[in-house]
């Protein structure tokens, strides 16, 4: 038997709801950057969760920086929670953008993470603000 099939594959309805579930946490960077180019901006916020440096250093146009470790009811109470937060951070090595998601769910938020960070979003050839790349030196993760 082949490693691929040693474990069965699910029926349609349960891949249906696992990979439709997926989606609905997770933005790919080709999608954000489709809705960017067409103009289509209403309904979301971009959420860069990294430190102040990083989102200097290097961040998606039209992107807000909101660090993870300074969401509280307090530093969020200006937001629209009739939109829905696209949070990101370094990359897949990097979970600011998972903490940053949670603590606005907690706080009442809707919330969606972009896959792969800023890393996949420069990777892809994306334009950014601020710089030439996430990757500088004396700026890490910044998490």
């Amino acid at each position: 038997m082949t490693r691929i099939l040693a474990v069965p594959a699910p029926g349609p309805g349960a891949a249906t709801r696992y990979f439709g579930a997926e989606l609905a946490f997770e933005v790919d960077p080709d999608d954000l950057v489709r809705d960017l180019e067409a103009g289509h901006t209403d309904g979301y916020v971009i959420v860069e969760t990294r430190a102040p440096e990083a989102f200097a250093h290097a961040r998606i146009p039209g992107a807000v920086n909101l660090p993870y470790r300074d969401m509280t009811a307090e530093t969020t109470r200006h937001l629209d929670r009739d939109l829905v937060y696209v949070c990101y951070c370094e990359s897949v090595n990097c979970n600011a953008a998972t903490k940053g998601a949670l603590k606005l769910a907690q706080l009442g938020f809707q919330v969606k993470r972009l896959s792969g960070g800023i890393t996949a979003w420069i990777a892809a050839g994306y334009p950014v603000d601020g710089g030439e790349g996430a990757a500088t030196p004396g700026i890490r993760c910044a998490c």
